[in-house]
């Protein structure tokens, strides 16, 4: 008598095992003929190169605010405005990697030439003034120019911050970090204006002024 239930376990392991490798091989099928949309990477939406590049100019202003301002705020909250070398060395050095990691991926913009005034021999031509630099490019590098300078500008505060709070002048700290307020502020407008955003649209906001630019004379050369 105890021959049959194990009999019965056998038969029905063996039920099992066929209906297994029965199904098996018609759900790798099924799988087989899902749709495969994300087998490869899908293409962006149309109009997403324009915003991608405003978010990665975003990114940047939030890049360098991030370690600058933590510098900042480790000097101001430090006893009479000092810290130790390594601790300074270490915020002063993320703050300058940030900037000088924008700095990189900014546009260069080539120098300007001044084309050649042709000679025309039966008038005397007076002398043509030197062209500003910034004359013939432009907008955008004249925006990226600004921008630069303000990257600069913020690099030698981080550094005079640095010298401050490790300096045993108190009295030197607060100066010293306005002096990088003051630049993160200049990094953010330079950014913002020249950075191709969109127009804030908030009620009650003042609007924004345009960087200034420089425009070739116009008019023709007097002739004696």
């Amino acid at each position: 008598m105890r021959a049959l239930p194990a009999r019965r376990i056998a038969t029905s392991a063996l039920c099992a095992t066929l209906l297994i490798g029965i199904a098996a091989p018609a759900s790798m099928a099924a799988d087989s003929d899902l749709p495969r949309g994300h087998s490869h990477a899908a293409a962006p939406v149309p109009g997403a190169d324009a915003l991608l590049a405003q978010t990665k100019t975003l990114g940047d202003i939030s890049g360098v605010l991030a370690p600058v301002t933590a510098l900042v705020d480790a000097a101001l909250k430090a006893d009479n405005g000092q810290l130790p070398a390594d601790q300074a060395t270490k915020l002063g050095q993320a703050a300058k990697d940030a900037i000088a990691k924008v700095a990189a991926a900014a546009p260069v913009a080539p120098p300007a030439a001044v084309p050649a005034v042709p000679a025309v021999p039966p008038v005397a031509l007076p002398a043509v003034p030197p062209v500003s630099k910034n004359a013939e490019r432009p907008r955008a590098l004249a925006a990226a120019d600004v921008k630069a300078d303000a990257l600069t500008a913020l690099q030698t505060a981080v550094d005079s911050l640095v010298k401050a709070v490790t300096s045993g002048d108190a009295a030197s700290v607060v100066p010293a970090a306005t002096v990088v307020v003051t630049g993160l502020v200049n990094f953010v407008v330079a950014t913002v204006l020249g950075g191709g955003l969109p127009a804030p649209n908030l009620p009650g906001l003042p609007a924004l002024p345009a960087l200034p630019t420089s425009a070739l004379p116009t008019g023709s050369l007097p002739v004696s």
